[in-house]
């Protein structure tokens, strides 16, 4: 495990209590990555991959869906955060979050959406999001995610925004 970590009662610890503690430090790495905090980010995110390795694979323990899938998400996410874009677009498609809760997945997608349009890659951007709509069109429809990147795609527009793009608006109901 990380230095500097502690890590009472892991030797024997169950499914759940790797799970929920897997749990803490992923939320611990955004937390960092949102503070800037490369360091931390990365150790909690190494602490959290080594509590999913000994997991042994994806589980949905408490509700947590966590295991290695969802650390991988997390890798992306906090790669966002910390604005290594590189790693956020060359890893986050190619984590496979079939197996994950609908929630997670759909989350992801956005999270790939918001790398890509960071990096001026808006058609993918755009892809990604259309294809989380075609999982979970509620949750895409109501996340402020996706809906401020939609916002900001018709607001950069120099002329006429696609038909696909005033959909995508239209159903997120950020432009009449």
């Amino acid at each position: 495990m990380a230095s500097g970590v502690r890590q009472p009662g892991l030797k024997h610890a169950t499914p759940a209590l790797l799970s929920v503690y897997g749990t803490l430090f992923l939320s611990g790495a955004m937390a960092a990555a949102r503070a800037n905090d490369a360091t931390t980010t990365r150790t909690f995110l190494a602490t959290a991959d080594q509590a999913a390795g000994k997991l042994g694979g994806d589980a949905n323990h408490f509700l947590t869906a966590f295991g290695p899938t969802n650390v991988a998400i997390h890798r992306v996410a906090t790669a966002a955060e910390l604005g290594d874009l590189q790693v956020a677009v060359d890893l986050g498609p190619r984590v496979n979050t079939a197996g994950l809760p609908i929630e997670r997945r759909v989350r992801h997608a956005l999270e790939v959406a918001r790398a890509y349009s960071s990096w001026n890659r808006v058609d993918e951007a755009q892809a990604a999001i259309l294809d989380a709509e075609q999982i979970a069109p509620e949750q895409v429809r109501h996340h402020f995610l996706s809906r401020q990147l939609a916002l900001t795609w018709i607001r950069r527009q120099r002329g006429k925004p696609s038909a696909e793009l005033v959909g995508l608006a239209q159903r997120l109901k950020v432009l009449d």
